[in-house]
C-alpha cells in the first residue's frame, strides 16, 4: 500500500513527478506538502490513522529548469507505446530503429528513432522507409515533460486526469 503511486504537484498545481505513497506521507508530515486528494484507504499506526494520499501539492514553488526527457531506448518505446511504427503490432519484442540509417548519416535523435518490431526492422535494413516501401504510422517527435509524466502515470487514478490534462 505504501508503494502506491502519488502525483506530486508544484505549488502552482503543475505536475512535477510521481512518487510513492511512503515518500508523499513523509512530505506531508515534514510540512513540505499538503494532501490534495486521497484514497479511501488509510495508513494506520498505534497512535494515528492517515488517509492514503493520491495527489499532493508542494508548499513552496520549486523552480524546475526546462525538464527534458532523456533519450533512452526505454523512453523511445514508451513514447511509441510499445507499438511498431511500421506495422502497428504491439506486445512483441521491440527494437529501436533509425529512420535514416546511421550509415547514411542518421543520428540518435528523438526525430530519427522509432519503435519497430524485429520483422519490420529486418525488412527495412539499412534503407530509408521510402526505399523499403514502408510508411511510418506517426512522425517521431521529442516528447514534452508533461507527456512523460502522463506515461509515468500509466493508467492514472481518475483524480489525476484534470492535473495531467487527460480529461
Amino acid at each position: 500500500m505504501l508503494d502506491n503511486r502519488v502525483l506530486v504537484l508544484n505549488q502552482n498545481y503543475e505536475p512535477t513527478t510521481v512518487c510513492s505513497a511512503r515518500k508523499a506521507i513523509k512530505l506531508i508530515f515534514l510540512q513540505k506538502a499538503e494532501m490534495v486528494e486521497h484514497d479511501t484507504r488509510y495508513v494506520r499506526s498505534p497512535s494515528i490513522s492517515f488517509p492514503l494520499p493520491s495527489i499532493v501539492r508542494l508548499d513552496r514553488y520549486v523552480h524546475m529548469h526546462r525538464k527534458t526527457v532523456l533519450l533512452t531506448r526505454k523512453n523511445i518505446l514508451r513514447r511509441d507505446r510499445h507499438t511498431c511504427q511500421y506495422c502497428g503490432r504491439k506486445h512483441m519484442t521491440m527494437t529501436v530503429d533509425h529512420v535514416i540509417p546511421k550509415k547514411r548519416g542518421g543520428r540518435d535523435t528523438w526525430e530519427n528513432l522509432v519503435c519497430a518490431c524485429n520483422e519490420c526492422n529486418a525488412r527495412k535494413g539499412n534503407r530509408t522507409p521510402h526505399e523499403a516501401d514502408m510508411e511510418l504510422l506517426s512522425t517521431p517527435r521529442k516528447p514534452g515533460y508533461l507527456s512523460h509524466i502522463q506515461h509515468l502515470a500509466g493508467n492514472p487514478d481518475n483524480r489525476w486526469k484534470p492535473y495531467l490534462y487527460m480529461s
